[in-house]
């Protein structure tokens, strides 16, 4: 009864897995056929992979340049993120008073607003800096309202609560300032934390789709997302050349969380180190 138990189990689990998993599987193998195949539903390996990648990098919408524009917005966005948003939880954890509680509330109550919502009020407010360095049409209107978010404030600040205050007290008996504090003490013990802040601020920096697409205007300042969506609004698409633009814009994200995800699941539980 145990043996039958535990092979359905693993039947269940593994049917859930070939779920989860085909989709990809079959997003690679569409990389290596032609729009005809795909389109019938061929899910075999073909011979137009070499033709697909030249068709992509070859294409008007500049691929790479929107690789590059992604990854500069990407790793901008991570680092600011994560320096500011960690720097206000702590604030928040450490220094705490009635008033910074109730700041810190009503923080919470602006993730309940949609994004959709903020992106009329944002397009006129950076509209009126154009020209500037931060005015539409520059990688700044994306970076942004990024850089220190609702959700990363709540974060960091849940993850200090597992941070030794006596780790604080010690410093400033040892003479070192609030600054010093943060940087040299916290920050080595709160290695998980960033790991997970990190892994979830670039995936959504670099799948971030509608506020680049109301933001950039130019051609030579497209996204990823941006330059796919393009290849599919085409009248006659080009599915193999837009399922290798897929796989590559999907390796970043998949390659930093496989090389992370050790201290994203520790992170995400709370551990301070």
């Amino acid at each position: 009864m145990k043996t039958l138990s535990l092979s359905l189990k693993y039947l269940f689990l593994g049917l859930l897995a070939f779920i989860s998993v085909f989709p990809f599987v079959w997003m690679v193998l569409g990389m290596t056929n032609q729009t005809f195949d795909i389109v019938a539903g061929k899910i075999m390996i073909g011979d137009q992979l070499v033709i697909n990648f030249q068709n992509l990098f070859a294409s008007e919408l500049n691929f790479t340049c929107a690789l590059g524009n992604s990854a500069v917005i990407a790793v901008i966005t991570t680092v600011f993120a994560l320096l500011f948003s960690s720097m206000a939880g702590y604030g928040f954890e450490i220094y705490r008073t009635k008033t910074k509680d109730r700041i810190f509330n009503i923080l919470l109550l602006s993730m309940m607003v949609p994004f959709a919502a903020l992106m009329i009020p944002l397009y006129r407010m950076f509209s009126q800096l154009s020209g500037t360095p931060i005015g539409i049409n520059t990688f700044a209107v994306v970076i942004l309202p990024s850089v220190c978010t609702a959700f990363l404030i709540f974060f960091f600040r849940q993850n200090i609560k597992a941070f030794p205050k006596e780790l604080v007290e010690a410093a400033r008996i040892d003479g070192l300032n609030e600054l010093s504090i943060f940087f040299r003490v916290y920050m080595p013990t709160a290695k998980n934390t960033y790991a997970a802040a990190a892994i979830i601020t670039f995936m959504n920096s670099w799948n971030n789709y509608l506020w680049p697409l109301v933001a950039l205007q130019s051609p030579d300042k497209r996204t990823v997302p941006l330059v796919l969506s393009a290849m599919g609004a085409s009248y006659t698409p080009d599915y193999g050349m837009m399922m290798c633009g897929i796989v590559i814009a999907t390796l970043p994200t998949a390659i930093i969380f496989f090389v992370l995800q050790k201290q994203f699941v520790q992170g995400m539980l709370g551990s301070v180190k």
